[in-house]
């Protein structure tokens, strides 16, 4: 009975001592900030609730998947492209208008210049339809237009955003 008697006067004197400390200016100040950051807290899931905000949240994670589709479209291009040797050919013959051009029997070798620089066309032209090709179904597919539409959304969401703060 002793011990219990000494555990509730613990018990009372430490509940005082809390009480105590509820009252000076540095818990108060604490406290003010615990119920400003409950109250920040609270407005930012309210304004989550709001269709206008979901919509947001919505057309971000839209632009997210577009600029990813965009990406591995990007890439499969690249592939293509590489596949098709069109950057090597270039490449090479560039090489071989510069050698030509360096050794000394380049104004003999017009001919072979003249025929370098025709291949050199012929492929950029080749590239230059491959990239039509590309943009022709990006068009018809709307991958393009998906992606500005999304970037604006984005801006869109953005400007809500800021204007909340």
């Amino acid at each position: 009975m002793g011990q219990k008697l000494s555990d509730i006067k613990e018990t009372t004197s430490n509940a005082a001592e809390i009480i105590r400390q509820f009252g000076r200016p540095e818990m108060q100040m604490s406290l003010d900030k615990i119920r400003e950051t409950a109250i920040t807290a609270h407005s930012i899931i309210e304004s989550l609730k709001d269709p206008e905000m979901v919509k947001n949240i919505e057309n971000l994670r839209l632009a997210a998947e577009t600029v990813q589709n965009m990406s591995m479209k990007a890439e499969n291009i690249v592939k293509e492209i590489k596949q098709t040797g069109i950057i090597d050919e270039a490449s090479s013959t560039i090489k071989s208008v510069r050698k030509t051009m360096d050794s000394q029997d380049g104004p003999q070798n017009l001919a072979e210049i003249t025929s370098a620089i025709r291949e050199m066309l012929q492929s950029i032209s080749s590239l230059v339809e491959e990239l039509k090709f590309t943009v022709a179904s990006s068009k018809k597919t709307g991958t393009l237009y998906t992606a500005k539409e999304a970037v604006r959304e984005a801006s869109s969401a953005y400007k809500n955003i800021k204007d909340l703060k």
